[in-house]
C-alpha cells in the first residue's frame, strides 16, 4: 500500500512542557487509524502538530506528507495539501454562511472557480445524507448551532473538501447515539482507496461501524501500544490503567 502519512520521532512542546515524547506512526492510503488515550495524553497535540499549529512546538522529529517533508509548512500550506482536521470545539463564525465559508474554501483547495448551482446542489446532497436542514446552508457558520449539528458540520466539511487525509478530533464527543451513527456514515462517504482517516477520540461507539485497520494507545505522549479493533474493545472493557 502507498504511503500518505509518515511520523518520526515527533517531540512536541505546548506552553514550555513536554506533551508529545517520541511519536511514530505511519499512515497509507485506504487505512483508518484510531488514537485513543486518557484525558491530557496528547491526542489533541499530536493533531494540531501535524497541522503545525505555532501553539505547539516541535523540537524534534519530521512529518513527511504524501513524500513531502511538511514539519515547517504553514498551517494553510499543509491544508491545501489535503490535510483535514475536525475539532472538538468547532468555532462560531459570524457573517459568513455555511455556503459562502464551503466555497471559499474548496477555491483556496482547488485553485479553480467554483460553479455555483453545481456546488449548492452538492452540498445540500451531503446535508441530506448527514440528516441536515440544508435551510442552515445560509446561517453563520455554526452560530447558534448545537453541539450535534456542528459537529455534522464538520463532517460536511470534509466531503465536500475531499482531502487526501481527514483527521477527526473528538468528533464523537457530546453525541448521542443517533448524531454518532451519522457521523460514521459520513465517515463511511468518505473513505476510499485513495485516502485516509485518522480518528482521535476516547469513546469506542463511533467505531461500531467503522473498521479501523489500527487502533493506537497514546499514554503520556507516547504510543505504547498498537492493535486492531479489538483492541480497542479491551480499552471499553478494561480501560487504561495497565498501559499507564
Amino acid at each position: 500500500m502507498e504511503e500518505l502519512l509518515q511520523i518520526k520521532d515527533l517531540h512536541v512542546n505546548a506552553e514550555n512542557k513536554e506533551i508529545l515524547k517520541g511519536i511514530n506512526l505511519k499512515i497509507n492510503k485506504g487505512e483508518i487509524h484510531v488514537i485513543m488515550g486518557p484525558n491530557g495524553s496528547g491526542k489533541t497535540t499530536t493533531a494540531n502538530a501535524i497541522l503545525n499549529n505555532p501553539m505547539y512546538k516541535k523540537t524534534n522529529g519530521s512529518i513527511i506528507f504524501n513524500g513531502e517533508d511538511i514539519t515547517n509548512s504553514k498551517t494553510d500550506e499543509i491544508a491545501r495539501k489535503g490535510i483535514f482536521m475536525s475539532f472538538q470545539s468547532p468555532e462560531e463564525i459570524p457573517g459568513i454562511s455555511v455556503t459562502n465559508f464551503l466555497k471559499y474554501a474548496k477555491n483556496k483547495i482547488t485553485g479553480e472557480p467554483v460553479r455555483i448551482f453545481e456546488f449548492r446542489e452538492e452540498v445540500k446532497k451531503y446535508m441530506d445524507e448527514l440528516c441536515m436542514n440544508s435551510n442552515n446552508m445560509e446561517r453563520s457558520l455554526n452560530v447558534g448551532f448545537s453541539e450535534e449539528k456542528k459537529k455534522k458540520n464538520e463532517i460536511l466539511q470534509m466531503l465536500v473538501l475531499n482531502p487526501k487525509l481527514a483527521i477527526l478530533d473528538e468528533t464523537d464527543s457530546g453525541l448521542d447515539v443517533d448524531a454518532i451513527r451519522t457521523v460514521s456514515k459520513g465517515i463511511q462517504m468518505y473513505k476510499n482507496e485513495n485516502n485516509a482517516v485518522l480518528i482521535i477520540t476516547h469513546n469506542t461507539k463511533i467505531l461500531s461501524s467503522l473498521k479501523p485497520d489500527y487502533v493506537h494507545i497514546l499514554v503520556n505522549g507516547k504510543i505504547v501500544k498498537t492493535g486492531t479493533g479489538e483492541l480497542a474493545k479491551e480499552i471499553e472493557d478494561n480501560g487504561y490503567a495497565k498501559y499507564k
